[in-house]
């Protein structure tokens, strides 16, 4: 898929009503397969953090910035950052947090993932940003390949909670 064939615009309230389940098929094709991830915790995860109230609330956030990659009329791809956002290790001055950064599985390879990342750091300039930083389950080894690709750099972890489970994600940041 080229450039031409997906846009990438800012995500709107009226939208927590289609991006909630997009998420929520996102995160199950991405986490759900893994044995390490048991059912009822991510039910318990994807219940409290990816509903539509859930959604309708992150965009009423007055810090939260959402990104949708479309093709045609259809959710490809999502990335949200998080302003005022900041863990321990993170020593980079003034950071933004990439909260969030999801393509649809059919679109893994596509250029979409770059472009979402290349419309983050673009918001993050505009905004005078000089560091953004983000977690990445310790397991999801494509994730970490692809932020270390762009330059971000693990600087400690961090607990993510999925249900009754206590994760490790690794806290990676990169300098803009």
């Amino acid at each position: 898929m080229s450039q031409t064939e997906f846009k990438i615009r800012r995500g709107v309230l009226a939208e927590a009503v289609t991006l909630a389940p997009f998420a929520v098929q996102i995160f199950n094709d991405t986490f759900a397969g893994n044995p390490l991830n048991a059912p009822e915790d991510m039910h318990a995860y994807i219940s409290e953090f990816m509903s539509v109230e859930a959604f309708e609330a992150e965009f009423q956030d007055a810090d939260s910035i959402f990104f949708i990659a479309e093709a045609g009329d259809a959710m490809i791809g999502y990335a949200k950052l998080q302003e005022n956002s900041i863990e321990e290790c993170v020593s980079g001055a003034n950071p933004i947090e990439l909260q969030r950064l999801y393509v649809a599985t059919d679109f893994h390879g596509t250029g979409i993932a770059g472009a979402l990342m290349n419309e983050c750091f673009a918001e993050a300039a505009r905004k005078n940003y000089q560091t953004m930083w983000l977690g990445v389950w310790e397991h999801n080894f494509r994730a970490q390949k692809f932020y270390e690709k762009l330059g971000f750099r693990q600087v400690g972890t961090h607990v993510f909670q999925l249900g009754a489970d206590a994760q490790i994600d690794w806290v990676m940041e990169r300098k803009l």
